[in-house]
């Protein structure tokens, strides 16, 4: 049976165990083309774990992945980042004592397969410079071109983050807790970030922040000790008692501010 032409990623019962102790359990998971998608759960589910199965750090037990209707299950990391699939945050090009311009360069450089060349003159390499500023445009970086990375405010190396996955033009990007340790400020800036980049593309994100989730998420898949325990658009997926036991401990009260 062939995905349906709207569905970017799909799983057929993707299962991890590790020595008896089962950390995803069987699951079938569809992410639309064009959507942003919220993997959420409570501590222990296994998002992280499923976000490992589908850039293939860790391989499955069982089960398979399509990616564009193309079995991707034992396909390499480099290989399905080559199709378009990114996995933005935990691999990215950010060099902490260069500025976020050579920062957003390199990254533009791995994407046209010249990371190595390092032996190019200055002046080739500023050919990338018209490119890179537009990636920093896109994020609200322009005016932090010749800042040192690491003299960047927490939020701000996110959207640097950003930009560099960018750079490799992904299809579809993954993004693991990208609102993890903000305060308030960073988190709504990076938030709109999300939602602006997402035009054209299809996101995938495990986010513990319920606000975040609610504001820009089109649809939610709920996991529960590696199973999915719901899906469907944040209204729906809050009020299902499973879901709010499942973080709760109880059936009472709501599911919005759970993850602040």
């Amino acid at each position: 049976m062939s995905s349906s032409p709207d569905v970017i990623l799909e799983t057929r019962g993707l299962t991890k165990e590790f020595k008896g102790f089962v950390a995803v359990d069987d699951v079938n998971l569809r992410v639309r083309r064009g959507s942003i998608h919220a993997l959420i759960g409570p501590n222990g589910a296994g998002k992280t774990t499923c976000f490992n199965l589908l850039t293939q750090f860790l391989r499955p037990t069982r089960g398979s992945i399509l990616f564009r209707g193309d079995d991707i299950t034992h396909e390499r990391p480099e290989k399905i980042a080559r199709r378009g699939v990114v996995r933005s945050f935990q691999i990215s090009s950010v060099f902490p004592n260069l500025t976020v311009l050579e920062n957003v360069r390199i990254a533009l450089q791995r994407a046209t397969g010249q990371s190595f060349h390092f032996w190019r003159s200055e002046r080739v390499l500023d050919r990338l410079n018209g490119r890179a500023m537009q990636l920093l445009e896109q994020v609200d970086l322009q005016s932090f071109a010749d800042a040192v990375t690491v003299e960047l405010p927490y939020g701000r190396k996110r959207a640097l983050e950003i930009a560099t996955t960018l750079a490799t033009e992904p299809e579809l990007m993954l993004l693991d807790e990208p609102t993890q340790g903000m305060g308030h400020e960073d988190v709504a800036r990076v938030t709109a970030l999300i939602k602006r980049v997402a035009v054209g593309r299809t996101v995938l994100m495990v986010e513990h922040n319920m606000s975040v989730v609610a504001g820009i998420s089109d649809r939610i898949t709920v996991l529960a000790r590696g199973a999915v325990l719901a899906e469907g658009p944040y209204q729906e997926v809050s009020a299902n008692p499973l879901v709010r036991e499942a973080y709760m401990g109880s059936t009472e009260g709501e599911l919005e501010g759970i993850g602040h």
